[in-house]
């Protein structure tokens, strides 16, 4: 193992989790339980990777159809499902989720861990011969994970702060119905290698950044109104 590629694959995923660490200044979370949820994003690559690879052997689906089945339900729904939960399994009930920002930065500990892990195995060991992927992964695929996360968190603390059961339930689907549509458009037109497709993927990607920074804007302020 080349320690170069090792840290080139590493540092986006350190670095977006330290930038949401130091994002959340009114309440800031336990160092002790965002390593935890990091570490269980890590953790719940292998589980994830063992069941992509048996709805990978059952996609008889022909042509773009076997695309779409591979992105939105291989990867877009299994890995949304799995680094969701990570959270609800460590922290969706502990008294340290106390406001909504946090459902934003424990998904994206979640999925950074998860993005991190699968960031070594492409950038260390499956292309550690192609040099241009290590750059494309953290400016793209990387911080993908991490938009991704946002669009979840924000719905999961809609669900975990709901007035009633019934609006609690419509939120707590929405956590992982949103990021994994998102995930599987994104894997979608990558997958596709359809040149037509290919032009959406630009302004997709914009969108996904400005939807995602207004939703954590939002939290941001009313993590500052609570603490203030």
């Amino acid at each position: 193992m080349r320690l170069n590629l090792f840290i080139t694959a590493i540092t986006p995923g350190v670095a977006l989790a330290l930038a949401l660490y130091f994002f959340d200044r009114y309440d800031k979370e336990p160092l002790k339980m965002l390593l935890k949820v990091f570490l269980m994003g890590i953790i719940v690559v292998i589980p994830t990777a063992l069941i992509e690879n048996v709805l990978s052997a059952v996609n008889m689906f022909p042509g773009i159809l076997g695309v779409a089945f591979t992105a939105f339900l291989v990867a877009g729904f299994t890995e949304e499902f799995m680094k969701r939960l990570v959270v609800v399994k460590t922290v969706y009930l502990n008294p340290v989720f106390d406001e909504k920002l946090d459902g934003i930065i424990y998904c994206a500990f979640s999925a950074l861990g998860f993005a991190t892990i699968e960031n070594v195995m492409y950038v260390v060991f499956s292309f550690s011969d192609v040099e241009s992927v290590g750059l494309y992964r953290a400016i793209l695929s990387v911080p993908a994970h991490m938009l991704f996360a946002v669009t979840m968190g924000y719905y999961l603390s809609l669900a975990k702060y709901a007035l009633t059961p019934e609006e609690s339930g419509y939120y707590f689907k929405k956590s992982l119905i949103m990021p994994a549509l998102l995930h599987g458009i994104y894997d979608f037109i990558l997958m596709s290698q359809s040149s037509l497709l290919m032009l959406l993927f630009i302004p997709f990607v914009i969108y996904l950044w400005v939807v995602n920074l207004k939703k954590l804007n939002a939290y941001y302020i009313d993590s500052k109104r609570q603490n203030d």
